[in-house]
């Protein structure tokens, strides 16, 4: 598939965060690579798994000086909780105007048991240390996308520190 987004710059947005901070987007994320997980909903199966291999996993990102961070619709209360409950070690974006959802094609159509519904896709990307997007990934699996990101950012800085 192609993907129009890929080799440009996330917008700039200002969003809050469940780490209690403000997320100026790109010029928070340069100068590292990231990877932003879009997921539906807090606290619900498939979005728990994926948040839960993430925070699992958090300190192999870090130890590759890469950052994480999870993006749903859902307000910084709701955040809040779905952190705690299962001690989430990274930033949860409140996108709850839609703005970052709908600028990188995430909001729109879903279906879910045979019902049409406005929301977001299970979508990840890799935003290199410009803030540009460099991969992505439409209707990831919430149990192995976690794996398949940590690859791709490692062989894209392999390949940018080798040009």
């Amino acid at each position: 598939m192609n993907e129009p987004l890929i080799g440009t710059q996330l917008p700039e947005l200002q969003l809050s965060h469940s780490q209690g901070g403000t997320l100026n987007l790109p010029q928070d994320l340069k100068g590292k690579w990231t990877v932003l997980y879009f997921y539906p909903k807090d606290d619900t199966p498939g979005c728990t798994k994926q948040a839960c291999s993430y925070r699992d996993s958090i300190e192999d990102f870090s130890k590759a000086d890469i950052t994480v961070y999870g993006v749903s619709m859902d307000d910084l209360d709701s955040h809040a909780a779905f952190r705690d409950k299962f001690q989430l070690n990274f930033p949860l974006i409140a996108d709850t105007g839609g703005e970052l959802s709908t600028a990188l094609g995430v909001y729109g159509d879903q279906e879910w048991a045979g019902k049409v519904f406005k929301g977001l896709s299970r979508d990840s990307f890799v935003i290199d240390p410009e803030g540009i997007i460099r991969k992505i990934w439409r209707k990831v699996n919430p149990t192995t996308t976690m794996a398949s990101t940590y690859e791709a950012v490692q062989e894209l800085k392999q390949a940018s520190a080798a040009s």
